[in-house]
């Protein structure tokens, strides 16, 4: 029993080494791999959001289009550059992408807007300093 849990042990210390040290010698160049997403991905998706209005840059349903794209193409030049995907290089181009252009947006990604009178509540007919009488 103790022989199998050391075995497991050493099994499981060995795929951690083996994480750190084989990312490190594949054969993508991350330079060149962020070279390329800035050139071809980060260029479509600053082509495709300009002619967006930017008032609805925050809305979801108008973006995801766009926003998919640019993941994909992330993804598939990661491929076929053997590169591992998502890593830092992806991290820090979407974390640039969402400082330019999403930094306003609610959490929710969704268009921050008064509610439809509808749901106003009665409440709110009356300012609060006077009495309706």
């Amino acid at each position: 029993m103790e022989q199998s849990r050391a075995s497991w042990l050493a099994a499981g210390l060995a795929l951690c080494v083996a994480a750190l040290i084989v990312p490190a010698h594949s054969s993508c160049d991350r330079g060149f791999y962020q070279e390329m997403i800035e050139d071809f991905c980060l260029t479509k998706f600053r082509l495709d959001m300009s002619a967006l209005d930017p008032r609805l840059w925050c809305s979801w349903p108008q973006t995801m289009d766009i926003y998919e794209d640019v993941t994909n193409c992330t993804f598939q030049i990661a491929i076929r550059m053997d590169c591992f995907w998502p890593d830092h290089v992806v991290d820090r181009f979407f974390t640039a992408i969402h400082h330019e252009y999403f930094h306003d947006c609610a959490l929710t990604g969704r268009l921050l807007h008064d509610p439809p009178p509808a749901s106003w509540p009665p409440s709110s007919a009356c300012p609060s300093w006077s009495r309706c009488s």
